[in-house]
């Protein structure tokens, strides 16, 4: 096969010099290797199989037998997109609250512990009634704080601290995580694969008897978190402040951590109500690759997850970001240096367009031998650190390209942002050279699959393209979507969607002392 595709383009394998010139020989070991990476997707393809339960769960199990391992992601598809006026934040809250345990796993009397947690509910509820009513009654107020503190004192003792996080590690899970994002939730796992059965009964149960004890707790823990990573951080300050901006009715205007207010209002049954709604099995996904049989774990799935009652698909996410009149600016004064951060408007990572703004993005500000590196760092030394994101603060829907920099000293953020619309100008009319198409072609394959190597990264990738492109086996076409990415294509989609008019601009501008 190698030499009949090499005859055809005009040579040889085994001769090198029978070759017309050294392109046609490069042209072919290029070409070879293609090949290779298709034929070694499609053996991957092959291990991958999929099950869906009656009540809507799907399964995607892939086989690995190099060790006696293997990863679970949970899929959720629900992230602070999903989340309306008065509860931004729950998304991540919830995923908080999903160590806490079940009926049996955290706690020493359930039945005791549900009646506190009811007579706790209901005291927060009177608290908040009184605290924000026109007419706040200071003496009742403190009376119902001194009665949930009393009741809190008696929900912790029935707690056992940390007992799913014990027990994961005395089975042998050392990286016991989760994330929330502005589009879904992740619950990962990595076990010996003979505690297949373990975790089939330890993940089934935290979605058919989840209890959120601790609740109260752990809203502090979040409330302090958004103190820290954005609240005080001028960073942080920005970023937030740029979003509300740059999506004006979308809710990818809010961050992940949420808004404090709705943090101190959000009650335990609304993180009860949001997690009916969307951990529904019909919006989980669930994702096991390593050393285990797609027919055992089916079989598991019947029977652990099978219980779990069905119930309907959350409705999508109704609003869409209406077409942007005007560029847009937003200035945050803190003490910090200037930095800038300039944002367009794209369509969604399911778009056709997405490749080509993924190279666009990668040349223009990604990595140190990127052009903005180049220009703004290097060169002209107007900024210590500039970049790019790309779909950026999600993907799921219409997005952004954002482009960064931190100005130097005695420079200004004007002068970065002229220099970054001189590079984007540049690409308006010139496009990008060979060279930078094949650098960014080469190290994309590579990210790609040195993702794919390890079972988490495989595992994270298949419920990925499942939920997001509607298929996992899109996932394999990556690279052939790379390939035919060509200059001209990174030329069109620069002039389309880089538009002054569509772009929001968010800088720090230093505090005056």
């Amino acid at each position: 096969k190698r030499q009949t595709v090499c005859h055809l383009i005009g040579g040889v394998i085994m001769s090198p010099k029978k070759f017309g010139s050294v392109f046609t020989f490069i042209l072919c070991l290029l070409l070879l290797s293609s090949i290779a990476l298709t034929q070694t997707f499609d053996s991957m393809k092959k291990q991958v199989k999929e099950y869906t339960l009656e009540n809507g769960m799907k399964f995607i199990v892939m086989e690995r037998h190099d060790a006696p391992v293997a990863s679970f992601h949970v899929y959720a598809d629900v992230g602070s997109a999903n989340e309306t006026y008065g509860i931004t934040g729950i998304s991540h809250l919830l995923e908080h609250m999903a160590f806490k345990g079940t009926k049996i796993v955290g706690t020493k009397n359930y039945e005791e512990e549900k009646t506190i947690l009811s007579q706790m509910d209901e005291l927060y509820d009177q608290i908040n009634r009184e605290k924000y009513s026109i007419h706040a009654d200071s003496l009742l107020l403190a009376d119902l704080t001194s009665k949930f503190e009393a009741l809190r004192k008696q929900a912790k003792e029935l707690v056992i601290n940390n007992e799913y996080f014990d027990m994961m590690m005395q089975q042998g899970d050392a990286g016991v995580n989760a994330y929330t994002s502005n589009d879904a939730t992740q619950y990962i796992n990595s076990l010996p694969s003979n505690k297949l059965e373990f975790w089939m009964s330890m993940t089934s149960d935290r979605f058919l008897n989840p209890v959120f004890r601790e609740f109260y707790k752990e809203k502090d823990v979040v409330m302090e978190e958004r103190r820290l990573g954005l609240e005080t951080r001028p960073i942080g300050r920005l970023v937030e402040d740029f979003l509300a901006v740059a999506f004006k009715a979308h809710p990818y205007h809010h961050s992940v951590v949420g808004h404090m207010s709705d943090l101190l209002r959000i009650t335990r049954n609304d993180v009860i109500n949001y997690f009916k709604k969307y951990y529904q099995p019909s919006n989980l996904t669930v994702a096991i690759v390593g050393d285990v049989k797609p027919k055992e774990v089916f079989k598991m799935a019947e029977l652990y997850f099978g219980r779990i009652p069905s119930g309907p698909k959350p409705e999508p996410v109704r609003t869409e970001e209406p077409k942007q009149w005007g560029e847009r600016h937003v200035t945050v004064v803190a003490k910090s240096q200037p930095i800038l951060v300039v944002g367009y408007h794209r369509p969604a990572e399911t778009h056709e367009d997405d490749a080509a703004l993924e190279a666009l993005a990668n040349i223009i500000g990604q990595g140190r031998s990127s052009r903005l590196w180049e220009l703004l760092v290097k060169d002209k030394k107007v900024a210590v650190a500039t970049g790019t994101f790309n779909g950026f603060p999600g993907s799921k829907f219409p997005n952004l390209i954002a482009f960064f920099a931190m100005s130097s000293k005695d420079h200004t953020s004007d002068e970065c942002l002229e220099l970054i619309d001189q590079e984007i100008e540049k690409i308006k009319q010139e496009s990008v050279t060979d060279d930078e198409l094949t650098k960014f072609k080469q190290s994309q394959k590579k990210a790609i699959i040195d993702g794919m190597k390890s079972n988490s990264g495989m595992a994270a990738t298949l419920t990925h393209y499942d939920v997001i492109h509607g298929d996992w086996q899109k996932a394999f076409d990556q690279i052939r979507e790379i390939e035919k990415i060509t200059a001209e294509d990174i030329k069109r989609v620069a002039n389309k969607y880089l538009i002054k008019k569509q772009r929001a601009i968010g800088e720090i501008v230093p505090e005056e002392t």
